[in-house]
């Protein structure tokens, strides 16, 4: 039977085990033998991260043609309207193409949300704005390169879900195996 490991990523913890450049790593919260990484989040997002033992199930979540859709609570700077968002909905061009069309809705602050440290910057003039945006690519550095390109830069990105996966009752820095 495969093992499957949800793990909370922290903000500024790389999704891998070792670093020559001593930064923090996975190792330092998750020690179960021989899982890997399905999936890959940046060191500045937070959130879902999941791991496995099984080569099949790692290669599904991971391999463009699959599919597997992801779903993120995306903190953008300004007060993006239902028109902007829409370039979202029908796909954004990126250096790299045009994306896949996004599942997008504005949302309010979730309610479990945990600190972060360092905290998001504020200022005073500018609002900005939650949204809850779904895709089934896996670019790098997508979600955030396409809100910048929709003209809202990302002040924080969690992912909430991989699949049927989600984040539900685990902490930052926690994990649960299945």
């Amino acid at each position: 039977m495969s093992r499957i490991v949800l793990f909370n990523k922290p903000f500024e913890v790389l999704s891998q085990f070792t670093d020559k450049n001593g930064r923090t790593t996975l190792k330092g919260y998750i020690d179960i033998p021989n899982v890997q990484v399905s999936g890959r989040l940046d060191r500045d997002s937070e959130g879902l991260l999941m791991l496995t033992d099984s080569g099949a199930l790692q290669h599904k979540i991971t391999q463009p043609k699959h599919r597997v859709s992801k779903t993120y609570w995306v903190q953008v700077e300004g007060a993006p309207q239902d028109s902007d968002l829409q370039a979202l909905r029908d796909g954004i061009a990126l250096k790299d193409g045009t994306t896949l069309p996004a599942k997008v809705t504005p949302m309010d602050e979730p309610y479990n949300l945990w600190a972060r440290n360092p905290p998001v910057r504020e200022r005073k003039h500018i609002p900005d704005t939650w949204i809850n945006m779904t895709i089934s690519e896996g670019r790098n550095r997508q979600v955030r390169r396409m809100c910048a390109a929709a003209g809202f830069p990302v002040l924080r990105l969690i992912r909430y879900r991989i699949g049927s996966w989600t984040l539900d009752g685990i902490q930052p820095g926690q994990y649960v195996e299945l």
